[in-house]
């Protein structure tokens, strides 16, 4: 075995480890093993996908070495290594991002406790992203949950506190509905690594045996996943839990925690049930009508709010409607471009936040009223806000009209969804429009200097290098869009 097959296997227990080695260091000291932790993790895991597309092949790492039932596995593709290197690079931005409001925000006595929850959320990505067994995912989801909730109550105010009380009822809820599916799967199958259980389902499909309890199953798994990734109707915990958390928690849950139950939801239909099966189930019929709805009620919400924060966290229940809309197209093409809106959305909505972040740092609060002539106030962040502003609504040049580009040829030549893909494609993107356009032309409207304080980008250099990272990494995405396709149909044959 090669040394950079124990990488994704290392990453995950040096993230684990590193939790409990913060929570008895002070917060600046926390605060460097997290930033080394992530680079780490990340540079493994641009070794581990290099490895991969040299090979051309997935491998698997046998934990302990011992085999299934008594083992524990981790499989490792393409879109593995990629998705698990490029979730590093957004957390380290977004920590970057965060760090002035992260001091403002949290306790000096309780910020290593802060990082204690980051590197524990790291690692819960990564099982999620690399694990080949299914309870081992839930164990997982479970300590992404608890991570994720003590990022939003940190700050210790009584809206995160509310916020947090509904983020862990929903997720619990979700997680609930997650580990029933798996023990009706376990029950029929009787296997828990996903592997085992594709055979499994194959042989029972072909003979149509516990054909109802394989549909309970995947419906279970599905809407519990729905439910933690915040897909409309199930999205009530997301704008509080978004709008009032300190910078850096809103742009790590915004871009990565649903993201990572989304990427399990997906193995679970690839590797678990196989597509086919879950294409004759009609479950990715309901995902494509509360995808639509989401896509069009996420931006109606946003429209009608006033708050700058809560604008973009009901953007991003929209923009979870796009990426559901996609898996629920059941086809490759629309797997493709869902899991290339991952990558968009998660490079642009953390873009968005630090960017929001740097225009009320120039303005009296997050009300429209008073973000008015910010961008002038905090030139790069109006820049950047304007950027991912751009990006959302769907203007060429950026990752966002990529996503939508692919999402409209993914939907050509599929009949009865081909047209309200179309509609909702051309709403949503009116909708995205009028809020986000309305938004910038309000942080360029002169008003007079008392209004507000000019910052430099020398006053805030590790927000401002975040910023222009962030643009960037959405360029890369917009104008070099084929090699990342290309990437994620390696991994998604991978798969099978």
């Amino acid at each position: 075995m090669e040394l950079v097959q124990n990488f994704p296997f290392m990453s995950i227990i040096l993230s684990l480890f590193s939790g409990p080695l913060c929570s008895i260091l002070n917060g600046k000291w926390a605060k460097r093993v997290n930033t080394t932790v992530i680079i780490l993790v990340g540079a493994m895991s641009a070794a581990v996908l290099v490895f991969v597309l040299d090979t051309g092949e997935p491998f698997i790492y046998q934990m302990g070495h011992f085999p299934a039932p008594w083992g524990n596995e981790i499989r490792v593709g393409v879109l593995e290594a990629f998705m698990a290197g490029f979730f590093c690079v957004i957390m380290l931005l977004c920590m970057m991002g965060g760090a002035r409001e992260r001091e403002q925000h949290i306790e000096e006595s309780k910020q290593n406790l802060y990082y204690v929850m980051v590197n524990l959320l790291l690692c819960s990505l990564l099982a999620l992203i690399y694990t080949n067994d299914l309870f081992t995912a839930y164990v997982f989801v479970e300590i992404n949950t608890i991570s994720a909730c003590g990022l939003i109550m940190i700050r210790q105010t009584g809206r995160t506190i509310e916020a947090a009380t509904r983020y862990m009822i929903m997720s619990l809820l979700g997680s609930g509905l997650l580990l029933l599916g798996i023990c009706h799967l376990y029950a029929v199958t009787g296997h828990l690594l996903m592997s085992n259980i594709a055979q499994q389902v194959q042989v029972l499909s072909a003979t149509y045996q516990y054909h109802t309890t394989l549909m309970v199953a995947l419906g279970l798994m599905s809407v519990g996943l729905a439910i933690k990734s915040a897909l409309y109707p199930f999205h009530a915990w997301l704008p509080d839990a978004y709008g009032y958390s300190t910078l850096s928690s809103s742009a790590i849950l915004s871009s990565l925690v649903s993201k990572g139950y989304i990427f399990l939801l997906l193995k679970i239909f690839y590797r678990v049930m196989g597509f086919q099966v879950v294409t004759e189930s009609r479950v990715v019929n309901v995902l494509f009508v509360f995808g639509i709805l989401g896509m069009m009620m996420g931006s109606v919400n946003a429209i009608r709010t006033e708050d700058l924060k809560r604008m973009i966290s009901y953007s991003s229940v929209a923009q979870i409607g796009y990426i559901y809309m996609g898996l629920g197209l059941a086809t490759e093409a629309g797997s493709v471009a869902s899991i290339y809106h991952v990558l968009s959305h998660a490079a642009t909505k953390s873009l968005l936040f630090v960017a929001a972040a740097g225009l009320t740092d120039a303005s009296r609060g997050n009300h429209f009223k008073d973000i008015t002539g910010a961008g002038y106030r905090n030139k790069l962040a109006g820049v950047a806000f304007t950027v991912g502003s751009l990006s959302m609504v769907g203007m060429p040049g950026f990752s966002g009209f990529i996503s939508k580009l692919f999402f409209a040829q993914a939907a050509v030549g599929h009949g009865v969804k081909m047209l309200p893909t179309f509609i909702a494609l051309a709403i949503s993107t009116v909708l995205n429009a009028i809020y986000f356009m309305k938004t910038v032309i309000r942080i360029y409207t002169p008003v007079p200097k008392s209004e507000g304080r000019a910052i430099s980008i020398q006053e805030q250099p590790s927000k401002s290098t975040a910023l222009l990272l962030f643009v960037l990494l959405n360029l890369i995405l917009g104008l070099n869009s084929e090699p990342v396709i290309r990437l994620i149909q390696s991994g998604l044959k991978m798969f099978d």
